[in-house]
């Protein structure tokens, strides 16, 4: 699977370890830090709009704690990001809400449970069926 990346400087540890475990399981990672960007919301803008020009894509945006990137994220119109610090979030937000891209954060999150969120996350897919009519309410919100 393509899956795309970013951090600033305070994520730029645990995107690196989230990064190998990626490219171990075999997915094409396309990174947009190979040095940090200045700011989070620039981090997590160029992974949400990577997104919704490759339909098939699924991301992970790193800062200190998830949520300046997910703030960021989710102003961008079509967006479904969600902030988490668990695996079992990361599987339901992409099955029930058709999450595309995940923010998390070293100050947060250790590097084990990182793998666990990203592979859970790309493990998942979206149910649809009942759920379509939250997505579609989420996608006409921003």
């Amino acid at each position: 699977m393509r899956v795309v990346i970013s951090s600033d400087t305070e994520g730029m540890s645990l995107k690196e370890t989230v990064k190998e475990a990626l490219l171990a399981d075999g997915h094409d990672v396309v990174d947009y830090a190979e040095t940090p960007a200045a700011d989070f919301i620039d981090s997590a803008l160029v992974v949400a709009h990577d997104l919704l020009e490759h339909d098939g894509s699924l991301g992970f945006s790193f800062d200190a704690y998830g949520v300046g990137g997910y703030m960021a994220a989710t102003r961008v119109k079509g967006m479904v990001a969600a902030n988490i610090s668990d695996e079992r979030s990361a599987y339901m937000t992409r099955e029930h809400n058709n999450a595309r891209m995940i923010c998390m954060g070293p100050k947060v999150v250790g590097t084990e449970v990182a793998k666990k969120i990203a592979r859970e996350f790309l493990a998942a897919d979206y149910a649809g069926g009942r759920h379509q009519i939250r997505v579609d309410m989420l996608n006409k919100m921003a």
